[in-house]
């Protein structure tokens, strides 16, 4: 949201308190400018469209900067009125559309979520799936097939494998000693994964080439990984299914509305000439 506008005289602004004895409502005039009301609904409904960062300011410091935001938008807004240029009226359209669009979207995205919905999701997901491995690693890097072969003859004879990478790897992770740490199944390009899978424990690859030179590669270890129970990814699950309901609305609203495309021949630059809306 935009930062709250500087403060600004408001010379025709009467607030009306509330009695201690009248329970605010929606209709409760906070303000009145120019004989326009501000209402705590109108407080309300934006404080709902603020990001989250703003949601959660104090409610002394929210109240206050937006009702003092709100007075000073009617202020500027009943000015801007008396001449209303066609760009605006535009503009107000564009506004309006977003603004109703985005609350439907809102409504059908953020409507209750049956447990079963959820449950079956991750069913579809992880239910018939077993445990995943995972894999150890660590790899020297060098430009050429030659000095990896090399490599593997050095630790064939002996060598430590974390020294030989903290000497002569060329990747990031040489002075780590080369290791990569745990990854699962498409977190490494393809040759240089066919290579790990293919290791036994503590077993030396021969050289492996990809698109950033040639590897030499240990697998330190392996390990079996059971799915994720449903609480560790139901927020996952449920924002997917959110999405998808909202992708599905759109969808078949889509279809079902009277979208008629005239066939014209228009360039596309003529989004940039503001000319065409006129003063």
């Amino acid at each position: 949201m935009k930062k709250f506008l500087a403060t600004v005289a408001v010379t025709a602004l009467l607030a009306l308190p509330v009695t201690a004895q009248d329970a605010p409502n929606a209709e409760t005039v906070l303000a009145t400018v120019n004989g326009t009301d501000i209402t705590l609904g109108h407080l309300i409904a934006m404080r709902q469209m603020l990001p989250p960062q703003y949601q959660e300011l104090p409610d002394n410091v929210l109240f206050d900067g937006l009702l003092e935001q709100l007075v000073q938008q009617e202020v500027l807004a009943a000015v801007a009125a008396q001449d209303i240029t066609r760009r605006m009226e535009l503009g107000l359209d564009n506004e309006r559309r977003a603004f109703l669009a985005a609350m439907l979207l809102d409504q059908i995205g953020m409507a209750d979520l049956p447990e079963e919905e959820v449950q079956a999701e991750y069913d579809a997901q992880y239910g018939s799936a077993g445990a995943a491995m995972e894999f150890n690693a660590s790899h020297i890097l060098v430009e050429t097939e030659e000095e990896a072969q090399a490599l593997i003859t050095e630790l064939a004879e002996g060598a430590d494998f974390a020294e030989l990478a903290q000497e002569r790897s060329v990747g990031p992770s040489g002075p780590n000693g080369g290791e990569l740490g745990w990854f699962t199944a498409g977190m490494m390009v393809p040759s240089f994964e066919a290579a790990v899978f293919a290791l036994e424990v503590g077993e030396v690859s021969a050289p492996v080439e990809t698109q950033f030179g040639w590897h030499v590669i240990v697998l330190n270890d392996s390990r079996a990984v059971e799915p994720p129970g449903l609480e560790q990814v139901r927020a996952e699950l449920e924002d997917g299914l959110r999405r998808a309901r909202v992708d599905a609305a759109i969808t078949e609203l889509s279809a079902e509305a009277d979208v008629i495309r005239p066939e014209i021949e228009i360039d596309p630059s003529v989004i940039r000439d503001l000319d065409l809306l006129g003063d």
